[in-house]
C-alpha cells in the first residue's frame, strides 16, 4: 500500500537551526530516501518552499478565489513530504521515525487510495 508522510513544523523553529543543522537533516533525508530507494518503498519525496510562497486556489459558486498564503492557519506549516511503498502501517510508522523533521514537529501518516483511470 502507499502512505503519504506528510512532514510538519513550525518554520521558526526550522529557521531558529544553524545552517549546519539544517544541511544536517537534508542529507540524512536523503540518506533516508536512497536507503528506501535501494529497499523497493521509495516512490517520491521533496521538501517544499516556505509557506509564504503557498498561493490557496478555492471555487465558491462557480468563481475561483486565489489567495496568498496557505489554506488554514496553524502553529504548524506542511515542509515536505514522503510518498513511499509499506507492507502496512506498522512499516509506514517505522519509516516516519526516521524522518528527521519528526524531530521538529510532525509526520502525518495518510494511506493512498488507488483510483482506476489514474496516469501512471
Amino acid at each position: 500500500m502507499k502512505y503519504l508522510l506528510l512532514v510538519h513544523h513550525s518554520e521558526d523553529v526550522l529557521n531558529a537551526l544553524s545552517e549546519s543543522e539544517r544541511r544536517d537533516m537534508l542529507e540524512e533525508s536523503v540518506r533516508l530516501a536512497n536507503q528506501l530507494n535501494t529497499m523497493g518503498r521509495y516512490i517520491h519525496a521533496s521538501p517544499l518552499h516556505p509557506v509564504a510562497m503557498a498561493t490557496s486556489v478555492q471555487v465558491r459558486a462557480g468563481k475561483p478565489l486565489v489567495t496568498d498564503g496557505p489554506f488554514a492557519e496553524t502553529r504548524e506549516q506542511l515542509g515536505g513530504y514522503f510518498l513511499i511503498e509499506a507492507g502496512d502501517l506498522d512499516e509506514a510508522i517505522g519509516i516516519a521515525k526516521r524522518i528527521p523533521g519528526a524531530r521538529i514537529g510532525t509526520v502525518e501518516i495518510r494511506p493512498v487510495k488507488d483510483v482506476a483511470g489514474l496516469p501512471e
